[in-house]
C-alpha cells in the first residue's frame, strides 16, 4: 500500500477543510496517508512514498526556510507539486511569465526594493487613470495578507504601505481594482491532473479602509459556480502557457485558476495556485475520491517505475 503525507503547518492545525475529506478518500482509495505539517522537524518524510503540499500556508513568512525543506524532501522522496514548480509559484512574478506567453492576466506593475515607493506608484496610477482603486501586495504572500486596497487619493498611505514592504526587501505588486469583484466575485477553477474538476465563488476580500488581515488568511464567502465557456477557455489557455514555461512532461496532481471579469466582462487571471491552494472539496460532491484516485494511480508501482 503506497504511503502519502498531506503537509500542511503547525500555525494551520485544524483550519485547513479540505484535510478531513480528502484523507478519508485517501483511505477509499488504498493509499495509507497521514496528515503532517512541514515545520515538524520529528517527521521522517522519506518514510512516505510521496508528500502532497497542502495547507502550508505560512510559507510566504518563510519562503528560504520553506524552499530549503522542499528541497530536501525532494531529495528523499516525490514532492507534489513538484520543487521546480514550486519555486516559481511562490512569487508572483510568475504572472509576468504567463502574460508574456499569452494569458490575459490582470494588469500588473511590480514595484522592486531598489525602486521609489511613490513614483513607482504615480507611474501605475497614470497607466491607469480609469481605474478609481487600486490593490497593493506583496509578490510573495498567501492569503491576502499585506494586501490592501486603495482609492486614489490614498495615495500617499498606499506609498507608505509599498514602503513599509519595500524595506524587508519584499517586491511589491500593483493592480487596478476591478469592480466586478464586488458584485461578481472571482471565479477559482479547480484542475486535477490538468482536467477541469469544479469551481466556487469567491466573494471580494479586500475593503476600503481596512487594513490587511492579522489572520493566517482572510476569511472568505465561499459558494459553488459553473464557470462561463469563457472562463473555461482562459484557464486552458493558463494552464497550457505554464506547462510550456514549466515544461511538463506530465500534468499537475491540482491547480487553482482564479479569475476575475475586467471592466469589458472578459475573464482575467488574478492568481495560478500550484503550491497549496484550498481545493474547496467540500463544495463538489466526489471531488475529494477524484483527486484520491489520481493520486492513487501516480503512486502505483508501475507509474512510479515509469
Amino acid at each position: 500500500m503506497p504511503r502519502l503525507a498531506l503537509a500542511t503547518a503547525i500555525a494551520a492545525a485544524g483550519l485547513d477543510d479540505d484535510l478531513p475529506p480528502l484523507l478519508d478518500a485517501c483511505t477509499r482509495a488504498g493509499i495509507e496517508t497521514q496528515i503532517r505539517a512541514w515545520d515538524d522537524p520529528s517527521v521522517a518524510w522519506r518514510r512516505f512514498d510521496a508528500v502532497l503540499l497542502r495547507s502550508t500556508w505560512d510559507y510566504a513568512d518563510r519562503l528560504p526556510e520553506f524552499l530549503d525543506w522542499c528541497e530536501r524532501v525532494s531529495a528523499q522522496t516525490r514532492l507534489l507539486n513538484p520543487l521546480p514548480v514550486v519555486r516559481w509559484n511562490t512569487d508572483k512574478h510568475y504572472l509576468a511569465d504567463l502574460a508574456a506567453r499569452g494569458a490575459a492576466v490582470v494588469a500588473t506593475h511590480f514595484v522592486e526594493p531598489d525602486m521609489e515607493p511613490l513614483p513607482s506608484l504615480q507611474a501605475f496610477l497614470a497607466a491607469h487613470p480609469e481605474n478609481e482603486q487600486f490593490v497593493v501586495k506583496p509578490a510573495v504572500g498567501a492569503g491576502s495578507r499585506d494586501a490592501q486596497r486603495y482609492a486614489r487619493e490614498q495615495e500617499f498611505s498606499a506609498a507608505n504601505h509599498i514602503a513599509r514592504l519595500l524595506d524587508t526587501d519584499r517586491s511589491v505588486m500593483l493592480q487596478p481594482y476591478l469592480a466586478s469583484v464586488d458584485h461578481d466575485g472571482e471565479t477559482a477553477l479547480m484542475y486535477f491532473a490538468g482536467a477541469f474538476c469544479h469551481a466556487i465563488r469567491k466573494g471580494p476580500l479586500l475593503q476600503l479602509d481596512e487594513g490587511p488581515t492579522s489572520h493566517l488568511f482572510a476569511t472568505e464567502a465561499i459558494a459553488p459556480r459553473n464557470p462561463g465557456v469563457d472562463e473555461l477557455a482562459l484557464a486552458g489557455r493558463v494552464l497550457a502557457a505554464a506547462t510550456d514555461r514549466l515544461q511538463l512532461k506530465q500534468p499537475l496532481p491540482y491547480a487553482r485558476i482564479d479569475l476575475i471579469r475586467d471592466s469589458d466582462g472578459s475573464p482575467r487571471l488574478l492568481e495560478l495556485e500550484l503550491c497549496e491552494p484550498s481545493l474547496f472539496l467540500i463544495h463538489a460532491d466526489g471531488s475529494a475520491d477524484r483527486l484520491a484516485a489520481l493520486l492513487a494511480d501516480a503512486l502505483a508501482p508501475s507509474a512510479s517505475a515509469a
